[in-house]
């Protein structure tokens, strides 16, 4: 058993100054003093100190065996480091194959999963890429979905975008419809993840979808939401009808330049104009290539999504004056409702033990997943 004591906790609801008694993955108990005198077995103690303790992190869309490549074989992006997630607080993962389905494999990103799995962290993942008809494990999205456990949907297909493959309205309709049939019969989320590039078309290719099938908005995720402005205002119309929507929170100065969103200053702008901020999730992008290109589409330079970004968007989010329990729900309650994870995201007896205890510069100093600290000083 761990018990944690003394720690003002984010359910993300501020619940004020708890202690909160762990056990079996789960947590047991959260109460303003628990009594290490009265359990069946001494628990471990971890003193909070008075700091914020928060759900751990759900990013929702990360390259976890690599990904990448546009520049050549040679600008291939690492797989990645555990480690690098645990101190960015992030205690839950759904990985995708990105632009390369051809040397980058599913089995490659399934095995990824278990490794991640293996060390402590929950992981789910995307069956398929950018592309259409998309690459399966076993020749079928929607036995895909069905009979393997970590495949929770379909993506990241690639929209837009001049990697994209171009896919018709009508293979998109089916691929949708395959997702949330399997979905529904494995009792999993069947979400397509959209990736969202640059060309004009921006989110239409999505509108198309919502006004053919009626219930496309509760098993779309677009990400890349706020690549430029037209996007962005595409994103806003398709949240405030209810669709979700995800904020990349890795960028890069030309990006920025190029008139990109920040996801912090999308969710200030969301709270400003009354659109419910349910409808927003935020992701990294971690270990995906950040390509440049230049006017002509010529490949000019590359770096890399880091999960830590997660943690300068919040930061950049309470600078703007948004509350702790406001700026937590898109890493946290939001994406475990979209993605069906419904004992993630959030604090509560019967939830997984997923938590992270940050210090008063609001870097995450403990993090524990399934009930075991697997993030702490040195």
């Amino acid at each position: 058993m761990l018990l944690l004591k003394n720690a003002d906790v984010y359910a993300p609801e501020p619940q004020g100054i708890c202690d909160l008694l762990i056990g079996g993955g789960e947590i047991l108990a959260i109460q303003p003093h628990i009594e290490e005198a009265g359990l069946p077995v001494q628990p471990d103690v971890i003193d909070a100190d008075g700091c914020p303790v928060t759900p751990g992190f759900i990013d929702n869309h990360v390259h976890i065996a690599g990904g990448g490549g546009e520049g050549g074989f040679h600008t291939r992006t690492s797989e990645l480091d555990i480690q690098s997630a645990l101190r960015a607080g992030v205690t839950t993962l759904v990985g995708v194959l990105g632009t390369d389905g051809i040397a980058r494999s599913m089995e490659d990103l399934l095995a990824k999963v278990y490794a991640l799995r293996n060390a402590g962290l929950s992981a789910w993942c995307y069956t398929g890429s950018y592309h259409v008809p998309i690459r399966t494990l076993t020749e079928s999205l929607m036995r895909d979905i069905m009979l393997i456990e970590p495949i929770i949907g379909a993506g990241e297909i690639a929209v837009s975008d001049h990697r994209s493959s171009r896919p018709s309205s009508a293979e998109l309709a089916r691929l949708v419809a395959d997702a949330r049939v399997a979905g529904m019969l494995s009792g999993k989320a069947g979400v397509v993840n959209f990736h969202l590039g640059d060309e004009p078309a921006g989110m239409e290719p999505l509108f198309e979808l919502a006004e053919s099938l009626n219930y496309a908005k509760t098993v779309l995720l677009p990400t890349h939401c706020g690549r430029n402005k037209a996007l962005y205002e595409q994103a806003k119309t398709w949240a405030s009808g209810g669709g979700t929507v995800d904020f990349t929170t890795s960028s890069v100065p030309q990006f920025v330049k190029n008139g990109e969103i920040s996801a912090s200053r999308a969710l200030d702008e969301f709270i400003r104009e009354g659109i419910d901020i349910a409808f927003m999730t935020w992701s990294s992008d971690g270990q995906g290539s950040l390509p440049l290109f230049d006017e002509k589409g010529q490949f000019s330079g590359l770096t890399t999504g880091t999960c830590q970004s997660l943690i300068t968007e919040l930061k950049s989010a309470l600078a703007l004056g948004i509350p702790l329990e406001t700026a937590l729900a898109p890493l946290t309650v939001n994406p475990a409702r979209m993605l069906k994870l419904r004992r993630k995201g959030n604090l509560a007896p019967g939830s997984d033990a997923d938590i992270v205890i940050f210090d008063r510069a609001m870097e995450p100093e403990t993090v524990i997943a399934d009930g075991r600290v697997l993030f702490s000083p040195a």
